[in-house]
């Protein structure tokens, strides 16, 4: 036991010298604070965690509350998921960089699809010119699907797809995939991103209102509990909560709030908690302050674990683990001097692995000024390599736990998560929260806190405000070719004249009549895929049933 009276006697009088020394030789900074402007106290003590207990806050490996990590040997029994987020232009295209980065090592694929597919419109839409195959990869039925898939063993590689609003029909899309690949649901193993609360936050892509996106969401959960029991049905997203300008702390809090309010919905629709819980899983955001970062995943997995069990009553230990798959920060990464980005993400990178991540994407160094090169995405994955082989990182579970320090941000983080969430309670939970314009004010008033510093000079970014240098414009960029848009048209109007119109046109009329009832929307939704129907023809109808939601105005 630490005698605390006489190590506070000589912290005090070490501090005394201290201080003493630092009017002669002051040091470089009035306030040291992390990257989310908590403050940083010069050194840290037991007398930082006089109350810390060690089998309540912390325990053993892939045991309650999991704060040292959901699998009692992490990454000595296997490495995190290596999933680089790629897609761009046509189907064929992103099934080329798909296979070139399974070649290259990754171990998992992580579709990034267009803004008019994100938002549920074909490439022939008006409202889809000029975006068409420009931020992912254009998909507008079955047959694009197939092609990005071509060659690819669905049973053998695990997928995250990157889509919300109309995350069934690109979910029912998979499977049929599959099906034509002879392989079962049941074998399927992915993610969805499938998280519409964030897009009303932070990101912009929603076509429906809370109450029929929340139903969408819920009907996924129960197909696939059933239908597809190994694959996650919702990533619950803080990575653009950050990206928006958030706290770490935010981010966590917003998250978890977003959870509970998905929890609360499926328990509502009459789902067993237990039936659903286990195929939970996070996304979080990485950003440059090592420790800070290390303490956020942590401090998540301790306080979903509670919530889950205390306050939804889950039985099942699955249904405790916080899972999180970690994208290094976007947000973060200069126009200016681009190869300082590959030394960014790999702290962002070492963070997440650290702070035990399942799965892990690592940006470009040329992100900031385009879609990444192959020569880019290539050292991105080296530097997940690396960080595996050659770090020593993974030899050990948890490396960073008893540190008075990162223990003492990881409690200070928990705190001020359960405080946020109690207040995001009390307006009435986080679909409250957001039609009242709390958690968007939130992050602004951050956001503007965070360019504030930087453009004062109270927060360095190299490159950007300090160090710059004279430099030449990039070259070696990525660009989509422009004709993207008139192919995706010509390869539309060609499906829509050889598939069976009068099937289409039936089963568009029963998820019509599925939408005005109660009756699970995935298995209409997925008989309409399999004959061709596209995905701006499904959404469309959905969209005239559920209509599109109109957000309140913030500045």
């Amino acid at each position: 036991m630490a005698d605390y009276e006489k190590l506070e006697q000589d912290f005090n009088a070490w501090n005394a010298k201290v201080e003493k020394a630092n009017e002669k030789y002051p040091e470089r900074k009035k306030q040291f604070v992390t990257g989310s402007n908590a403050p940083v106290n010069r050194v840290y003590t037991p007398l930082d965690l006089r109350d810390f207990e060690y089998q309540t806050q912390l325990g053993l490996p892939g045991e309650f509350p999991y704060t040292r990590g959901v699998q009692p040997t992490m990454y000595r029994g296997r490495f995190w998921t290596m999933r680089q987020y790629a897609g761009f232009g046509t189907a064929e295209e992103s099934n080329t960089r798909y296979k070139y980065l399974l070649e290259q090592g990754q171990t998992g694929l992580s579709v990034a699809f267009d803004l008019p597919t994100q938002i549920g419109y074909d490439s022939d839409h008006p409202l889809s010119e000029g975006e068409v195959g420009k931020v992912g990869v254009a998909i507008d039925s079955l047959a694009d699907m197939e092609v990005l898939f071509d060659g690819i063993p669905l049973d053998k590689v695990s997928t995250s797809m990157t889509i919300n609003a109309p995350a069934a029909v690109l979910l029912a899309m998979y499977i049929a995939v599959a099906e034509k690949q002879g392989v079962a649901p049941e074998a399927l193993n992915g993610t969805i991103q499938n998280d519409i609360l964030k897009e009303y936050i932070a990101r912009g892509t929603y076509i429906f209102p809370p109450a029929p996106s929340m139903r969408l969401i819920t009907d996924i959960f129960e197909y696939c509990s059933k239908q597809v029991p190994s694959w996650n049905t919702i990533s619950i997203s803080g990575y653009h909560i950050r990206e928006a300008g958030s706290t770490a702390v935010q981010e966590v809090a917003f998250t978890l709030a977003d959870g509970i309010a998905y929890v609360e919905a499926a328990i509502k629709a009459g789902l067993g908690v237990d039936d659903f819980a286990p195929r939970l899983s996070f996304f979080f955001n990485a950003h440059n302050d090592l420790f800070e970062e290390v303490a956020k995943f942590r401090a998540a997995r301790r306080v979903w674990a509670h919530l889950m069990r205390d306050r939804f009553g889950a039985k099942n230990p699955k249904s405790w683990m916080l899972r999180f798959h970690t994208q290094t920060g976007g947000s973060t990464l200069t126009a200016q001097q681009p190869d300082n980005n590959i030394i960014r993400v790999t702290l962002q990178a070492l963070a997440a692995v650290l702070g035990g991540t399942q799965s892990l994407h690592t940006n470009s160094r040329d992100e900031a000024l385009a879609l990444p090169t192959e020569e880019a995405v290539r050292i991105a994955l080296r530097t997940q390599q690396i960080i595996a082989y050659e770090s020593g990182s993974a030899e050990t579970v948890d490396p960073l736990a008893g540190s008075y320090y990162v223990e003492s941000l990881t409690d200070r983080i928990e705190k001020e998560v359960l405080a946020y969430i109690k207040r995001i309670d009390d307006l009435g939970g986080a679909v409250k929260a957001i039609e009242q314009g709390y958690i968007q004010q939130e992050i602004q008033d951050s956001a503007y806190a965070w360019q504030m510093d930087v453009e004062k000079g109270e927060r360095i970014i190299v490159g950007l405000n300090k160090f710059q240098v004279r430099e030449s414009t990039p070259k070696g960029l990525l660009r989509v070719d422009p004709e993207v848009g008139a192919r995706q048209k010509q390869k539309l109007a060609s499906l829509k004249a050889k598939r069976d119109a009068s099937a289409v046109e039936k089963a568009l009329a029963t998820l019509r009549t599925a939408a005005r009832g109660s009756d699970n929307l995935m298995v209409p939704i997925l008989d309409a895929v399999r004959v061709y129907a596209t995905l701006g023809e499904i959404c469309g109808v959905l969209r005239e049933e559920f209509g599109e939601y109109k957000p309140n105005v913030m500045f």
